[in-house]
């Protein structure tokens, strides 16, 4: 194989690639990038075995095609330290690929590119179309939610379901929830639930544009694609039973007010400077027309917060953890939100007022 390309022609790809390379791979060749070449243009694809990157890039020249793999880190370093504008010449032979740039020369290790491992799409696909920026939006209003490196392995992801003509993603990591909803409208009798590893959900993040460009997916049993602006980007789905999320979302709760979103996540923030590193709880006392959040910590510093609401029931105080609240008022779009709450122990429902697409659900904190 030997190509010419621009630095930033094979810099720019090379970035988006990188990102899925492990730094503690198990395989040497995990280290390094899947490099095809084609008359039309090249290649670059990456993997960690859970989940594959496929980036196309446009070529200066190509003097013959062929493919192989190249260090990663090293050729992405390479590339940082040219010149803007720099026309390199990639020629691989062997176990060996040197690259030309004006009057330097570099020598790089490779391996056979039959070697690079892929992630096989087998089974049965849903393929759905939408704009990505509504797929963007429906990840960052859930994702947060996720846990992290959880024992119960099926939380460290999103749940992924299509059901009765709806498209829905849950996050949870068991204290708290968040539930959205795609605007598309499909056909009943579709059914899949998949759960997506939280890396593949990072990376999606990363990769989609907020327009209207629009963005595949195809969901199968076991895997997940999604391709957006010639960028294909493959996952192996977690094998675990998610909760049943809809049994934890409150019902009939008595005490219902809105509120300022962002009014309320400003004081939030105010309050939980004073609040407790470690445990990081906020008390909620509510009383008709008045919302008091308080914090204190174990150095007996402590802050209190007012705000005007909306609000004639009865008394109530309750403590949340204040990073749980400040994500969710982060994480929605709408002027106000709508908190509907019931005892100092049961759990509070967010909500837009106005009707929407997403939810959320917080366990309260013991005072």
């Amino acid at each position: 194989m030997k190509i010419s390309v621009e630095r930033n022609q094979l810099l720019t790809p090379l970035q988006v690639a990188h990102a899925v390379v492990e730094r503690r791979q198990t395989l040497p060749i995990l280290a390094n990038v899947l490099l095809t070449a084609t008359e039309h243009g090249f290649r670059l694809s990456a993997t960690d075995l859970e989940v594959e990157l496929s980036v196309p890039g446009k070529l200066d020249k190509c003097v013959a095609p062929g493919a192989t793999t190249l260090p990663a880190r090293k050729l992405l370093d390479l590339c940082r330290a040219l010149p803007d504008g720099t026309l390199l010449t990639i020629d691989a032979s062997g176990d060996r690929a040197t690259v030309r740039a004006g009057r330097s020369r570099f020598s790089l290790s490779t391996l056979p590119a039959a070697e690079f491992p892929g992630i096989d799409v087998t089974g049965d696909e849903l393929a759905l179309e939408l704009p990505q920026r509504d797929l963007r939006r429906a990840i960052e209003a859930t994702h947060f939610a996720m846990a992290q490196q959880d024992v119960r392995y099926y939380l460290n992801g999103m749940l992924f379901e299509i059901n009765a003509g709806k498209v829905r993603l849950v996050a949870t990591d068991g204290h708290r929830m968040a539930i959205t909803e795609l605007p598309l409208e499909l056909a009943p009798e579709l059914n899949r639930r998949i759960i997506v590893p939280r890396k593949t959900v990072i990376e999606a993040l990363r990769l989609l544009g907020d327009d209207e460009a629009p963005a595949r997916l195809c969901v199968g049993v076991d895997h997940l694609t999604l391709s957006a602006a010639d960028i294909v980007f493959k996952s192996k789905v977690i094998d675990g039973s998610f909760p049943d999320y809809e049994r934890v979302v409150p019902r009939n709760q008595d005490k219902v007010l809105d509120i300022d979103r962002l009014a309320l996540r400003d004081a939030l923030n105010r309050v939980a400077i004073f609040a407790n590193e470690k445990y990081r709880s906020v008390r909620l006392q509510l009383e008709p027309n008045l919302l008091r959040l308080s914090a204190n910590n174990a150095e007996n510093e402590d802050a209190e917060d007012e705000l005007e609401v909306d609000y004639a029931g009865a008394n109530l105080e309750i403590g949340f953890n204040v990073s749980y609240l400040i994500d969710v008022l982060t994480a929605l779009r709408s002027e106000s939100v709508r908190l509907h709450l019931s005892d100092p122990g049961s759990s509070c429902l967010l909500t837009e007022p106005a009707g929407g697409f997403n939810r959320y659900v917080i366990m309260p904190m013991r005072l």
